[in-house]
This record gives C-alpha cells, sequence and structure tokens, in this order.
C-alpha cells in the first residue's frame, strides 16, 4: 500500500477551519486558500505535475485556479436565503 502524501495539509485545514468559523462564506477565507494554491504550486514546481497530494487540486486545475485568481474576483459568494 503506498503512502498518502499530505503535502500542504496545514493550509487545506487553515481553510477548513476558516469557513467553520465564518459560516461557510469563502470570500472571507480567500487568504488561506491563496496560501494553499502557493503552497500547491510550489510542490507541483518542485515535483512535477504528475505528483500528487490529497490536498492540492490536480495540477492543472491549480493552474486554472492560479489563472482565475489572477483575474481578479472569483470567491464564491455566499447566498443569503429567506425562509417564510
Amino acid at each position: 500500500m503506498s503512502e498518502v502524501n499530505e503535502t500542504c495539509k496545514a493550509q487545506a485545514c487553515a481553510i477548513q477551519n476558516c469557513l467553520q468559523k465564518n459560516g461557510y462564506n469563502e470570500a472571507k477565507c480567500s487568504k488561506y486558500i491563496d496560501e494553499l494554491y502557493q503552497c500547491c504550486k510550489s510542490f507541483y514546481e518542485t515535483n512535477g505535475p504528475d505528483a500528487s497530494s490529497v490536498c492540492c487540486p490536480k495540477f492543472k486545475l491549480l493552474q486554472l485556479k492560479l489563472r482565475q485568481r489572477s483575474l481578479g474576483e472569483i470567491d464564491a459568494k455566499l447566498i443569503e436565503t429567506r425562509r417564510s
């Protein structure tokens, strides 16, 4: 059985903690999301695009996410719902 790679686990856990603390409002956790993506970027730069960590998006998805973040506002919006 192969060992599970948990590179960037601290950053992934920080996102989960932030989301829980802020009612799952992703916009309030952008800093932690950016930190995870930068950690994953370094991971892939060191280990190559075929590397794998359970805490990081796949290489091509990470590239897309980094490109989207460089273009501006991309965090999910919390939609307030009214209950009747």
